[in-house]
């Protein structure tokens, strides 16, 4: 009998250790398949902001773009009267008053703090509601046409867009937007 309790005594820490070693290698496989070490959370924390500081500035460059696209058709205030007047007499407005037009400062949109009409070329400056980035820069739309032939009608080119084939392009462009923020038909 001495012999069977003292065979207990030294097994019994033995299967207590075992039991501990089981349970520690049970836990340590549960929070493998569970979850995350707090180096795997940094890592994918990383990579989320590494993406997160790609896409704002591309994010922002569209929406810079879709003020300049959206400022556009605001210039056809000033097409009309220059075409028509290109078509009877050969010659563009020379200024917003000849193409009908209030002062500079008056023909504004949300974008658009001013437009003014020089030699047929429409300037819009950007201001009121424009991005920073926009704010005082000017984007021109030039008249192309064909000075053999008043009855083919003014073609408006957009920023540094090139003139249509066998067309010439009057006036000066003082765009000076960054050609990533401008629209594809200004290009």
């Amino acid at each position: 009998m001495t012999q069977l309790r003292n065979t207990r005594e030294i097994t019994m820490p033995l299967q207590a250790n075992i039991h501990k070693a089981c349970s520690y290698a049970k836990m340590k496989h549960i929070y493998n398949i569970l979850g995350f070490t707090v180096v795997e959370m940094m890592v994918v924390v990383a990579i989320l902001a590494i993406l997160a500081m790609i896409a704002i500035p591309s994010g922002i460059e569209g929406i810079i773009r879709e003020q300049v696209a959206a400022a556009i058709p605001l210039a056809e205030a000033a097409k009309e009267p220059a075409s028509a007047q290109w078509k009877a007499t050969k010659t563009l407005p020379a200024d917003n008053k000849e193409a009908g037009l209030p002062a500079p400062n008056k023909v504004v949109s949300n974008l658009i703090s001013s437009l003014v009409v020089d030699k047929g070329v429409i300037h819009m400056t950007f201001g009121n509601k424009a991005r920073s980035m926009l704010q005082g820069k000017v984007l021109s739309i030039r008249p192309a046409v064909i000075e053999e032939s008043q009855a083919v009608p003014v073609a408006w080119v957009c920023g540094n867009a090139p003139a249509p084939a066998k067309m010439t392009l009057l006036g000066d462009n003082k765009t000076n937007i960054d050609p990533k923020f401008l629209p594809f038909i200004c290009k």
